[in-house]
């Protein structure tokens, strides 16, 4: 699989860590425990793939890349699921994030 890919779709389980350890701490007990393990397996995934990407892609970028994905995912489910607020300055900084991803992107092999 393409290295590119595989660094995408690890930061998506690094959102869904994210996503976890949010329920985990809006939960009490079993339901707590079941986010916390939810969050552990997301993890692991997210952490294996990152390490499959840096096979491929050089560390500096698949680690930007991996941390950009996961704060720009983790915000948006903040905003979405989380009722954090939106704000223009809050926007704005995820798109400089958003033309960042994709520079490196472009100026990577």
């Amino acid at each position: 699989m393409n290295a590119w890919i595989i660094i995408f779709i690890a930061g998506i389980f690094e959102v869904g860590f994210a996503f976890c350890l949010g329920k985990a701490n809006q939960s009490s007990g079993s339901t707590a425990a079941i986010w916390y393990g939810a969050f552990a397996v997301s993890l692991t995934i997210s952490m294996a793939l990152l390490i499959k990407a840096t096979q491929t892609l050089p560390i500096g970028t698949a680690y930007a890349l991996w941390t950009g994905i996961g704060a720009l995912g983790s915000v948006i489910v903040g905003i979405l699921i989380f009722k954090e607020p939106a704000t223009f300055w809050r926007i704005f900084f995820l798109s400089t994030l958003i033309v960042s991803i994709g520079g490196l992107k472009y100026v990577s092999n």
